[in-house]
């Protein structure tokens, strides 16, 4: 799931990652008045907001409501925008990366971390990115930022930042299941002038230095593993997401996502559902939407299935069935139950195979539907009635 850059940033300062003060509003006349100046960035779940418009800034309390009330009405490359954050502008000096994901390859936790910030990751040059592969049963140690400091080129006071914001979001990263927590930019603010007064004091002479700027992340990306989150409360899974179908899918208990092809698929399993979307496009037929049944041995829960696919508008169904703890003869009462329930005239073609397969094979032929025990002859079949009634 990915979260809005405010929730991130509210992930962020719990904590300890240092972060713009600001706060989101849903309403144009729910921004305070401030002094200073503000920027007003749309939340949207997606890139390029700033080229889009989506990001602005305002000096006073009516150019930031007037400026939010344009940006809630925009759309930005699909996403409407719901929710706006009102944030101080920060004086930058520099701008750095810094993230920390899941590298497939090794099956751990990488870091990755940049001097040039600001842009996507992927146009820095790659002797510009440092990269750290962690040890999960050690952890990011302080030896760990103080390396990845140097290589930035911080020092001093700026490499213990470092090292205490790449600490703690790697406790955020495992702590909340992510499989990414992106910091880009990470910001170097300007720093502010000092001036100390010479020995002996009344000599009027003050000594006039500069001292360093603070490190802050001034976005936020992170994205948290779905099946998660039942062990954080305190996220909630956010609707856009995912179409109006898909969250009433979703509430009922199913791993349910809509697609633009004319196939209904209900299948059991996560790999098994993925390769009967694989196999329908190798035959030219193009899946409506991914139903995982799981491993039940439900009636119910097979029948009610059928709602949500039904809801997409498929021109046909196929259900595909294999082994595992489900029951073919109760996947077959509860196709048989949905038929009748929901009055299914349209074609519908079922692969089972497994415990009691025959008896739920048998059971599925008395009722007009279509069984076989092959997923390829279940889909041959599907394709010769599509393209007959064409």
């Amino acid at each position: 799931m990915n979260l809005y850059e405010y929730q991130g940033k509210a992930l962020f300062k719990k904590y300890g990652v240092p972060v713009p003060q600001g706060y989101v509003v849903f309403k144009p006349e729910e921004i305070m008045d401030f002094y200073g100046e503000r920027v007003i960035k749309a939340q949207v779940l997606t890139g390029g907001r700033g080229k889009s418009g989506g990001v602005k800034f305002a000096s006073n309390v009516e150019e930031a409501r007037k400026l939010a009330k344009e940006i809630l009405s925009m759309e930005i490359k699909g996403h409407k925008v719901h929710a706006i954050l009102v944030e101080e502008k920060l004086k930058i000096e520099k701008e750095y990366y810094l993230s920390i994901l899941i590298d497939r390859s090794t099956r751990k936790p990488l870091i990755m971390a940049s001097p040039e910030g600001g842009v996507e990751i992927e146009s820095v040059p790659d002797e510009k990115i440092y990269k750290f592969v962690v040890n999960p049963e050690i952890g990011v140690q302080p030896f760990v930022g103080r390396a990845l400091a140097k290589k930035m080129g911080f020092t001093g006071d700026l490499a213990k930042q470092f090292t205490n914001i790449l600490m703690n979001l790697y406790k955020l990263f495992r702590e909340y299941d992510a499989e990414l927590v992106e910091i880009n930019p990470l910001v170097l603010t300007e720093g502010k002038e000092v001036k100390t007064e010479m020995y002996p004091p009344m000599s009027g002479m003050t000594l006039s230095t500069k001292a360093p700027g603070k490190l802050i992340a001034a976005d936020s990306k992170v994205v948290i593993d779905t099946d998660s989150l039942y062990r954080h409360k305190d996220l909630e899974e956010n609707a856009e997401e995912k179409t109006p179908l898909e969250l009433e899918a979703t509430k009922a208990g199913y791993a349910f996502v809509e697609l633009d092809g004319n196939v209904g698929v209900i299948a059991n399993g996560a790999g098994l559902t993925m390769a009967t979307l694989d196999t329908l496009l190798l035959y030219g037929l193009k899946p409506r939407n991914f139903l995982d049944l799981g491993g039940t041995d439900s009636v119910d829960i097979t029948k009610n299935a059928f709602t949500y696919v039904l809801k997409a508008n498929p021109d046909a169904i196929l259900v595909n069935i294999f082994g595992g703890v489900t029951k073919c003869d109760t996947v077959a009462q509860g196709i048989i139950a949905a038929k009748e329930a929901f009055n299914i005239n349209m074609p519908i073609v079922v692969r089972l195979s497994g415990v009691h397969e025959e008896e739920g094979r048998k059971m599925l032929e008395e009722n007009g539907i279509h069984a076989f025990a092959d997923m390829r002859h279940a889909i041959e079949k599907l394709k010769e009635i599509m393209e007959g009634s064409q």
